[in-house]
């Protein structure tokens, strides 16, 4: 039995690190979709809107099909639709097809998102300590390998078409292979299905809330860092994109490394404290005199919000009889954060200046200290198997 667990904690690490790298495979050949598609910056704007939208659309769909065909092979079929999406975008002609391949690939990975984190809430459980901060930085390290193979097929000006089906079959055949050995979770006898869409549960709000905070300030930080570095700061191209980098990092090492701290300290004390860290670093922001105490700021807030998500989705599992529901719940309004987000920023910075946008950024980052007691563990169903 603890093999087991050991090998599905193992197979859905590895899961993770697909569902990554077919997002950094995406984001690093944006350019040649952009060109390819023939959109003007401001079309590539709202198309990349789209795939925010097919996932807090179809996210809610992911309990009902766990539940009907058991999770081991739901995730293998949503995990393949989601590999496989990565061909569309490239494919796309012009701004409307480029919106349905985007709303596809979007609706894709939200399922697989919630069936994914699901499982891992799960072996979590089983195992009696904390790994969805870890499993979060596999997904964080699966983004870098994809960007990074990315780029240098864009060195090589390699199309983004055969790219990217050449990444689609290799992360679709690691994916069928691995999905094999992950739990295969499967509900009560009499247990009524989950509706096909639904509001996100009770349950689910405040824990969404805390996560909104969170992916509120990792949209604006990863969208807006460099323009904040070069706009309110006068620094270069070079040194302003350093802080988007430092930031990405600095969030996928504290993930790697989150877990042995919330076993430690707990979710709430653990997030109590990194909401007090994002908030300095939201405040070294924006009172920066110097682009490397602006630097500082944005590794801060990396820092302060890397494991909030991922103890938001063990929270959700946690907190009723149906976790597949309550996680889709939770997805979608963190999704829905990362949607509004960087468009928020901008209107912001718009009417006023970057420096109030990330003043608001900092008073979210402080709803992290003050609502991590909803993060508690609740649990009182064990699921099915």
């Amino acid at each position: 039995m603890i093999d087991e667990v050991r090998r599905a904690r193992f197979a859905v690490a590895v899961v993770f690190c697909v569902h990554g790298a077919v997002t950094g495979s995406f984001a690093t050949r944006v350019p040649w979709i952009q060109d390819h598609a023939g959109v003007s910056p401001g079309q590539l704007g709202l198309a990349l809107a789209f795939p925010a939208l097919g996932a807090a659309i179809a996210m809610p769909l992911a309990a009902r099909v766990s539940h009907r065909f058991g999770s081991r092979t739901a995730l293998r079929g949503l995990l393949a639709l989601w590999t496989l999406a990565l061909i569309l975008p490239s494919l796309a002609p012009n701004l409307a097809t480029l919106c349905g391949a985007l709303f596809v690939y979007g609706a894709t990975a939200g399922m697989a998102d919630v069936v994914m984190n699901a499982i891992g809430v799960e072996v979590e459980h089983r195992m009696g300590k904390s790994i969805m901060s870890g499993l979060h930085g596999m997904w964080s390290v699966g983004a870098l390998i994809g960007s990074g193979i990315g780029t240098v097929a864009a060195h090589l000006e390699i199309s983004a078409q055969l790219h990217h089906l050449v990444m689609a079959v290799v992360l679709t055949a690691i994916g069928a292979v691995v999905c094999q050995y992950v739990l295969n979770l499967h509900p009560a006898e009499d247990e009524e299905a989950p509706p096909r869409f639904a509001l996100p549960p009770k349950s689910a709000l405040l824990i969404g809330a805390v996560g909104f905070c969170a992916v509120f300030a990792e949209g604006a930080s990863l969208d807006w860092s460099a323009v904040y570095l070069q706009d309110v700061l006068t620094t270069s191209a070079g040194v302003a994109a350093g802080a988007t980098t430092g930031f990405a990092l600095t969030m996928a090492v504290a993930r790697l490394v989150g877990d042995a701290v919330v076993d430690r300290f707990g979710a709430v004390r653990t997030v109590r404290v990194s909401g007090v860290i994002a908030t300095l670093g939201g405040v070294l922001v924006v009172l920066a005199p110097h682009p490397a105490a602006a630097m500082a700021g944005f590794g801060l807030l990396g820092l302060g919000i890397a494991v909030v998500v991922p103890l938001a989705f063990a929270a959700a599992g946690k907190a009723g009889p149906n976790p597949s529901q309550a996680i889709a719940g939770v997805a979608t309004v963190t999704y829905a954060s990362g949607l509004v987000a960087p468009s928020i920023i901008g209107g912001i910075a718009q009417a006023s200046s970057l420096t109030l946008s990330f003043i608001v950024v900092t008073v979210l980052a402080t709803g992290l200290a003050l609502f991590a007691p909803v993060l508690a563990p609740r649990r009182t169903v064990t699921d099915s198997v």
